[in-house]
């Protein structure tokens, strides 16, 4: 199982289908919610929709597709 950062960094590399196929690899729910921004950025908004609630968390009141990685970046810091 690849680290989630490094997933993170495919997704910014416009490695979509790399990310994607990595990150089903991981049940965590930061797993789920990087799985969701995924789809967001692809603009499979039903995919992501699906992938938040795994996450446990709520699409409808999600940020920018810019302030979600930033706050999913900074959970992966921790504390």
């Amino acid at each position: 199982m690849q680290p989630l950062t490094h997933i993170l960094a495919l997704m910014r590399e416009g490695k979509w289908n790399e990310a994607h196929n990595l990150v089903q690899d991981d049940e965590s729910s930061t797993a789920a919610w990087l799985h969701a921004l995924l789809h967001v950025q692809e603009g499979d908004l039903e995919d992501a929709e699906y992938w938040y609630g795994k996450a446990g968390r709520h699409f409808r009141s999600r940020g920018t597709l810019s302030e979600e990685l930033a706050a999913l970046e900074a959970s992966l810091r921790g504390p």
